[in-house]
């Protein structure tokens, strides 16, 4: 020790120097190894092992069966069928060339864009998906290596194009895009499983080692408050009257007023979901291929955009079922107080013509008012109910917000704010001018009206399924929001029933049943474009509202009147869902009477479906009689082409 101190003494400073850095370096280099050994064994041990067992398996991934939907009355409206997937592990192969060519001759590809998928450095390549069994059978048989055929899954939609805004669809990935599948799709999708292979360093599988197979799980089924008869009525209704009148489009939704649900939503045009990505109007698929990737998808968007939830337009005079309600609320207005209507009304120096000005309505009661439409009458009692009262009114409604409906995509009303709500904009908005509203807001707030008085939320969803058909979800969309009296509200149902019986509703008129309703023509915006939205809310039985609807043909050509071209629409909708839902007719002794002088050619009813033949003569209002217990006729009497009285029953035999 002596002597390396004597050493140290004597070694020159500079020399001193180096040897401390480096027998520093060394230290710093130990206490570093020491860290980072520490590091790597206890902090990053498990997700290294993982790693390292990551690079010696091959995993491809199982796709689970995307649950069903379904209608309320267990009707499968989507479902998955069982396709395969083709793929290959690169390093497995052993003739790129022969298993390109193969793979490109047996699913119809281009050998090129194959190869270089077959050659790729990646660990598995896919090189077709949705194959079909057959197909991949037959694939699978040749047993290529490194070649693999593994289960998927594919969306099938057995009614194609109905329902198909409700619904939605899903992408490659077995994930929704739009509708009631991206909205419930953590129920539907289910949970991917795994094959893994194990592999050398290579990626070569090694000898004896079997594949592992991880199963998936399976989504839970969706059981929907859609009716696919409804639907099919709903859809094939304004289908034609949309081709009938050249409209831009239209809508009908059909909803249970006591609760929300919603029987059937049907826009026209519509898109088949089983090909979702193929423009349905001819005109755009003639240009298709001139449009850039921009283009193509605002033209997808269009198609896919459900005009129920996502479009606001002006109501006109459907919503004048609220300034109604909210008049006799506020008892500044009874179904006896009298108007007098002159053709128009001033407002703040501004002459508001009524829609009849040329022939004023002169005097009426106000429930006259309701039956006639008359414009002056809900000025004086907008004007009466003022303007913060009324605008709470239209807040509780709910023309302020969403409704909730269980779809995405949905958009809000556009409003006036309070403080810009002068006497001219409380007057337009009393007859449904100068503010914008969805569809759907205005189904859910008329339900209230005439549902007792209480909130509904518009929804599609009643519980979800697992595999085993046990309830494991139930949603509850209940509120206890009560909007306005239940005596108010059996008012409005009264008044709203003469609508049709005598008023401009009249063309929805179907003896037997009692319906109340409000027509409406909106005009589009800007005013003097001539374009116009022809509506019809209705609902049934009016004592006890059991469906309600709304009908809009958006820019029909030639007439547009609602009560004109909407009437009869919802009349048609309404003679075919009163009977399927179980609802018969009850004639009044005036109806009967009625009907004794009216005369009717028989038709020919054999074998027709028993529902569609009893709409038929409901809205004749030929009484009718079954017997049987079937849904088919095979027989009847009188005869096809004999004349009878409407109240000499048809007999129908099931």
């Amino acid at each position: 020790m002596k002597g390396m101190e004597n050493f140290m003494d004597k070694t020159p400073i500079k020399i001193k120097r180096r040897i401390l850095i480096l027998l520093s370096i060394f230290i710093g280099l130990f206490l570093f190894m020491i860290t980072r050994l520490y590091h790597v064994q206890v902090i990053e041990g498990a997700g290294l092992q993982e790693k390292a067992f990551d690079q010696h398996t091959r995993d491809r991934n199982i796709t689970p069966t995307r649950g069903d939907i379904l209608d309320t009355n267990g009707n499968i409206i989507a479902t998955s069928a069982s396709v395969f997937t083709i793929g290959v592990v690169r390093v497995q192969i052993e003739d790129p060339e022969y298993v390109a060519s193969i793979l490109s001759e047996m699913l119809d590809k281009n050998y090129d864009e194959v190869y270089k998928k077959v050659t790729k450095h990646v660990s598995f390549e896919r090189i077709a998906t949705k194959v079909d069994k057959e197909l991949a059978d037959s694939i699978r048989i040749l047993n290529l290596p490194g070649v693999k055929v593994d289960e998927d899954s594919q969306r099938y939609y057995p009614y194609e194009e109905l329902a198909a805004h409700a619904l939605g669809f899903v992408g490659k990935d077995n994930q929704g895009i739009v509708g009631l599948e991206v909205k419930y799709d953590e129920y539907l999708k289910g949970t991917s499983g795994k094959i893994l292979m194990k592999t050398n360093g290579k990626g070569e599988r090694t000898e004896n080692e079997a594949e592992v197979r991880i199963e998936p799980t399976n989504g839970h089924n969706l059981v929907t408050s859609i009716d696919i008869t409804l639907q099919e009525y709903a859809q094939q209704t304004i289908d034609n009257v949309v081709a009938e009148k050249k409209a831009k489009g239209g809508t009908i939704i059909l909803m249970n007023p006591q609760n929300g649900e919603i029987y059937a939503l049907a826009n026209s045009p519509t898109f088949n979901l089983n090909d979702p990505f193929t423009v349905q109007d001819p005109k755009t698929l003639e240009i298709w291929d001139t449009l850039d990737a921009n283009q193509k998808q605002n033209e997808l968007n269009e198609m896919w955009r459900n005009f129920a939830i996502s479009d606001t337009y002006e109501p006109g005079s459907t919503f004048k079922i609220f300034t109604s309600a909210i008049g006799l609320s506020e008892q500044v207005v009874t179904p006896e107080t009298p108007f007098y209507c002159n053709g128009y009304h001033m407002v703040g120096g501004v002459k508001i013509k009524c829609w009849r000005s040329t022939d004023p309505h002169g005097e009426q009661t106000f429930a006259q008012g309701v039956q006639n439409s008359c414009n002056p009458v809900f000025m004086l009692v907008g004007d009466a109910i003022s303007a913060p009262v009324f605008y709470q009114y239209m807040d509780e409604f709910g023309f302020m917000r969403k409704t909730g409906i269980d779809l995405p995509g949905e958009a809000r009303g556009i409003m006036h704010k309070q403080n810009n709500i002068g006497p001219v904009e409380l007057a337009t908005i009393s007859f449904g001018q100068s503010f914008q509203i969805t569809p759907i807001q205005l189904l859910s707030a008329a339900a209230t009206v005439i549902n007792g008085g209480t909130q509904v939320i518009p929804h599609f969803a009643k519980y979800v399924l697992n595999n085993n058909g046990d309830v494991i979800k139930e949603f509850d969309y209940t509120t206890n929001n009560q909007i306005i009296d239940k005596e108010i509200s059996d008012q409005m149902k009264e008044i709203l029933e003469s609508v049709v019986s005598v008023g401009t509703g009249h063309k929805c008129y179907i003896p037997g049943y009692k319906i109340g309703g409000k027509t409406a023509t909106s005009q589009k915006l800007p005013r003097g474009s001539h374009k116009y939205i022809a509506s019809f809310c209705a609902f049934a039985p009016a004592d006890d509202p059991k469906i309600i609807g709304i009908v809009l043909i958006d820019e029909p050509q030639g007439v547009y009147y609602g009560g004109t071209i909407a009437g009869p629409v919802m009349k048609e909708i309404l003679a075919n869902a009163l009977p399927y839902l179980g609802i018969e007719p009850r004639y009044t002794e005036e109806e009967l009477q009625m009907l004794e002088t009216q005369t009717y050619v028989v038709q020919n009813f054999k074998d027709m479906e028993l529902k569609d033949a009893k709409s038929k003569l409901y809205i004749e209002g030929v009484l009718v009689e079954i017997i049987g217990e079937g849904g088919t006729v095979i027989d009847q009497f009188p005869a096809e082409g004999e004349i009878i009285n409407k109240t000499s029953k048809i007999i129908l035999y099931t």
